[in-house]
């Protein structure tokens, strides 16, 4: 499958989860894809190496996402690697959940910062980019929490909403350019970031899912690579659902 040949992909936070099978996936469909990570250097080098033996292009470069600064080492980096950015995934996440009652400030900050102000960084230092090849396709790694809320995640959930926001308002900015800008919202997705949760609130959450099951990395490539292929050019300002029914 080749539907991304030629093209150029950033993908924050890609050094495991969700943004790890993002990469492969966009790779696979062949775009030249850039790793990002932010202190995982052998996990970034690893996901490197899984793309480059599958016969795919990939540079990994480490860079904080959460200001203008890191924004900008990373998309610079691409340019100068690739010459041109033509896609990206605003994946980068952390949690720190707690009930609000007990939620530091430090704790609400780092959280909006990585997930919420990322997103906004990156958009800022690629847009001119897109903006003058008047195409390119921009898509956030939101989160079903962010449609309904969830206890003890207000710090989460307030980020991934504000996604949600920042997607159909740029959608309506950059759409006469040919700059689409898309969501996916992922339920309980296997990920190192899930990997410690309890046996018991797995259970809760598998009982809360009507395919009954958690969905895998792989799941949530799908729908960002079909946001990202020419099937979906005439599609932007959409939030896509990938949670096995979870949220409807």
């Amino acid at each position: 499958m080749s539907e991304l040949a030629g093209q150029v992909a950033i993908v924050t936070g890609s050094s495991r989860g969700i943004g790890r099978a993002v990469a492969s996936e966009l790779a696979r469909r062949g775009a030249q894809v850039v790793v990002n990570y932010r202190s995982r250097a052998d996990a970034a080098a690893g996901v490197v190496a899984e793309i480059e033996k599958a016969g795919g292009v990939a540079y990994a470069v480490q860079a904080d996402v959460s200001t203008m600064d890191g924004a900008k080492t990373l998309v610079d980096a691409a340019l100068a690697a690739y010459g041109t950015v033509d896609i990206l995934v605003n994946n980068a996440g952390i949690a720190r959940d707690n009930l609000l009652m007990r939620l530091g400030e430090a704790d609400w900050d780092a959280v909006l910062d990585t997930n919420l102000k990322s997103a906004y960084c990156c958009i800022k230092a690629v847009q001119r980019t897109m903006l003058r090849k008047r195409s390119g396709r921009i898509v956030q790694i939101g989160s079903v929490v962010g449609l309904r809320g969830n206890a003890g995640q207000a710090n989460y959930a307030a980020a991934k909403a504000g996604l949600v926001g920042l997607t159909k308002s740029l959608a309506r900015e950059l759409g006469s350019r040919n700059i689409t800008v898309n969501l996916v919202a992922p339920g309980y997705i296997e990920t190192d970031m899930t990997a410690d949760l309890a046996e018991s609130l797995v259970e809760a959450a598998r009982a809360q899912i009507p395919l009954g099951r958690l969905g895998q990395g792989e799941d949530v490539a799908a729908a960002v690579a079909y946001f990202c292929s020419p099937a979906a050019a005439y599609v932007t300002g959409q939030v896509l659902c990938v949670d096995g029914g979870m949220a409807m």
